[in-house]
């Protein structure tokens, strides 16, 4: 554990940053599971509906450095080659 003032600040910034990232990455999951359960589904207006809020949540959670912008942007592409597969069928 740390002794210094300053190293326990630390320590406290850490953890509260660590807790907000955490939350972060788990909505994204779950939005990410909700696109995939429509896709499954063949529900081609659900899923583009829910895929439109995972871009959003994707691109703003990369916004604040919690995943890497070109992750995000992995994702989102995936999330739409499978959207417009069932939307084509």
């Amino acid at each position: 554990m740390a002794n210094h003032k300053s190293a326990l600040k630390r320590a406290r910034q850490n953890e509260v940053r660590r807790m907000r990232n955490k939350a972060r990455k788990t909505r994204v999951k779950n939005v990410v599971k909700q696109v995939l359960a429509a896709v499954s589904d063949k529900s081609a207006e659900q899923a583009a509906q829910k895929l439109s809020e995972a871009a959003s949540l994707l691109q703003k959670t990369a916004g604040q450095k919690t995943i890497h912008k070109k992750k995000a942007a992995r994702k989102i592409s995936r999330l739409h080659r499978q959207v417009n597969q069932i939307s084509a069928s």
